[in-house]
């Protein structure tokens, strides 16, 4: 199976000792300096990944990032003795560092199922990559404040790992939700198109997908494979050196990991269809590197089918359609050399102890909306820090700091607020795409350009 990310002109590939804290996962390769030695670090799952390549040859990224991160029992999802999420975690998501987060979502959501003018067409709730279950139980209660509805509201889950399912149905399941059904999958597939109005969410979803890195050389798209290198630094296992940011001698890839980069001596069917994959990439230059993701566009295009209304279902009804939000950090473009590893909220060389950190690379918004804009209707992306202000963040900022009972609550909630929307930290580089089932003759609140607030 092929899997995928975006674009750039070449492939750097440099690993400095590194001194700097990284607090978030969004931050970005080339503004932090890397920790870690990765050689001196085997995991099971190193040795697995090693294993293949002795067997197979030189391993696409998309491989790697699956073998890493959804290995059944090493994989870093799949592992319980991993802690993902949160302060103890390796990273920690915008849910989990304030409720208004949630909220606002679910206010959009519900913003958009009331536009139907109807409210006894059933909703229901998907989300994709639920976490520890935080963003959802905020849109849960915003929906029985706000809808005060006895329905049953049928929440669909797509999780793998039998972990995260475990803190989910304890953080969801509650007495006071006896009307809220949960539902598990493993994939989006399977999830049924049914006449219940869909809201859907995505966060920090789509990054974890694993890509395939190709480069545009004169003989066509080549893919940039990972080798092992177990006689030394100038071993070549049926791949070309890839380009570098600096001299290979002062290269932390060979220097530290038995893992390293190369480029592929001839284009593959494989990384040749991912070069054509989009209009987009037609005119790039020799010596453009993408990072393509088409996981990511199946993914996409399955939620524009869930959404899409008019959709012919078991006998003669028709899809309500529905509206969804895709939040994470990249942008509307491809990238080039954004895939990143976190261990312990810091960033890492992206071969360190494999299976042991999560591994993500920048979301190309417009990758995504080309899968499904013949199905639906797509706003933005526009930056959280946009999305977040103009949903009322700070009206509902001020109703929790006269709630907080003392000033070290009251400054903590205003330091989390302040986090997801300052643009240094996570308010640019997170982004928000908004869709929904049909087009507007209007622009989609919040999705308008030139607002002043």
């Amino acid at each position: 199976m092929l899997f995928m990310t975006r674009s750039c002109r070449h492939l750097p590939f440099s690993f400095r000792a590194a001194r700097n804290i990284v607090n978030t996962r969004h931050s970005q390769p080339s503004k932090l300096r890397l920790i870690h030695d990765a050689a001196s670090n085997s995991t099971p799952v190193e040795k697995i990944i090693r294993d293949n390549i002795k067997v197979t040859g030189p391993l696409p990224f998309a491989t790697y990032m699956q073998l890493c991160l959804s290995h059944p029992t090493h994989g870093y999802y799949m592992n319980t003795a991993n802690e993902v999420f949160g302060s103890k975690g390796d990273f920690i998501t915008s849910p989990e560092i304030s409720q208004v987060f949630g909220e606002l979502v679910g206010v959009w959501l519900l913003s958009q199922y009331a536009s139907l003018g109807n409210e006894k067409i059933p909703f229901r709730l998907v989300e994709l990559g639920p976490g520890r279950g935080t963003l959802m139980d905020d849109i849960l209660r915003v929906i029985a404040r706000l809808q005060h509805t006895k329905q049953e509201i049928n929440v669909h889950l797509v999780e793998t790992s039998p972990a995260m399912r475990a803190l989910q149905d304890a953080k969801l399941t509650c007495d006071s939700r006896p009307n809220v059904l949960l539902h598990w999958h493993n994939s989006i597939s399977e999830i049924p198109t049914t006449s219940e109005y869909t809201m859907l969410v995505a966060h920090e979803f789509f990054d974890a997908l694993p890509i395939h890195v190709i480069q545009k050389m004169e003989t066509g798209w080549h893919e940039v494979l990972i080798s092992s290198d177990t006689q030394g630094p100038t071993q070549s296992i049926g791949v070309n050196d890839a380009p570098t940011s600096q001299p290979p001698s002062q290269s932390a890839q060979t220097a530290f990991s038995p893992l390293r980069r190369g480029l592929a001596r001839q284009p593959s069917a494989a990384s040749t269809l991912l070069g054509h994959s989009s209009p987009r990439f037609q005119n790039l230059p020799v010596g453009s590197t993408l990072e393509v993701s088409p996981t990511a566009f199946r993914i996409a295009r399955k939620v524009g089918e869930l959404l899409e209304a008019g959709r012919q279902l078991d006998g003669d009804k028709l899809s309500t359609g529905g509206c969804g939000l895709i939040i994470d950090y990249g942008g509307g473009h491809a990238s080039s050399n954004s895939f990143r590893a976190f261990k312990d909220h810091k960033i890492v060389d992206a071969f360190h102890e494999p299976g042991n950190c999560d591994l993500t690379a920048n979301v190309d918004f417009a990758y995504l909306t080309e899968a499904m804009n013949d199905l639906v209707a797509t706003y933005g992306p526009i930056t959280q820090g946009s999305f977040l202000e103009r949903m009322g963040l700070q009206l509902r900022l001020q109703g929790l700091l006269k709630a907080a009972k003392t000033d070290d609550q009251r400054e903590r909630i205003k330091e989390a607020a302040t986090r997801l929307v300052d643009p240094s930290r996570m308010g640019k580089e997170y982004q928000v795409l908004g869709i929904t089932n049909k087009p507007s003759q209007e622009s989609i609140w919040p999705f308008v350009s030139d607002v002043k607030l």
